[in-house]
């Protein structure tokens, strides 16, 4: 059974210096995280401005959309939740 969607947002626009923990401790006020991270670009390991939190409830994944243009490390952060990828 695969990871369930509703639970994964996509956060976007975060500053490229904004590390995971720093990312995990923000929406870990909202509630338990099973999973976050920060997307970095392969090659020179820096990040690509955006990441993933996974909450083991759907309910705390929708109490976290509300962070939606609250501001993180000086920037307002996009929250959506996270969509499946495209297949290439």
């Amino acid at each position: 059974m695969g990871q369930d969607v509703a639970c994964r947002l996509y956060i976007g626009n975060l500053n490229y210096k904004l590390t995971t923990e720093q990312l995990r401790e923000e929406f870990e006020t909202v509630g338990p995280l099973r999973d976050a991270s920060i997307i970095t670009d392969k090659s020179t390991n820096e990040s690509k401005g955006f990441g993933f939190v996974t909450y083991h409830s759907a309910d705390d994944a929708k109490r976290a959309l509300q962070k939606d243009g609250q501001e993180l490390a000086g920037r307002p952060m996009r929250v959506n939740e996270a969509r499946e990828r495209a297949k290439r």
